[in-house]
């Protein structure tokens, strides 16, 4: 069998530069790919060897105010694995973003935040 995995996802954001600092400050990735992109848009690829977010932007984005959680079609939040999940939530509050959920549940640990563009993330730990 084929091995199968996600390999990334698209989100739009405000400055995808920006966001792309953001992330790889907190998570030590690097930009892989940047550049034009459909409709006079910009897209900035930010990640690791075998996956990444595609941050998205164009002129006429604009900010949506809808709970993700019961709209059909809409992310929810992106899950983020790591390794050491107290050095990645001190990079958070460094970074000056709200913490706002943490759970200890079998098989491990997790946080949530929220980008400056309203992205959830839910930091992971199974170590």
């Amino acid at each position: 069998m084929n091995k199968i995995f996600l390999e990334h996802a698209n989100v739009t954001v405000k400055d995808p530069d920006a966001s792309a600092a953001l992330l790889c400050q907190l998570f030590d990735w690097k930009i892989r790919w940047q550049g034009d992109a459909m409709d006079i848009g910009r897209t900035v690829h930010v990640g690791g060897e075998h996956s990444y977010i595609a941050l998205y932007t164009q002129p006429d984005a604009q900010s949506v105010s809808v709970n993700s959680y019961a709209a059909l079609g809409q992310m929810n939040h992106l899950g983020i694995v790591v390794d050491d999940i107290d050095t990645i939530e001190q990079r958070v509050s460094v970074a000056g973003l709200s913490i706002t959920s943490h759970a200890d549940y079998e098989p491990g640990r997790r946080f949530y935040f929220d980008t400056p563009d309203g992205i959830e993330i839910e930091v992971v730990s199974y170590s």
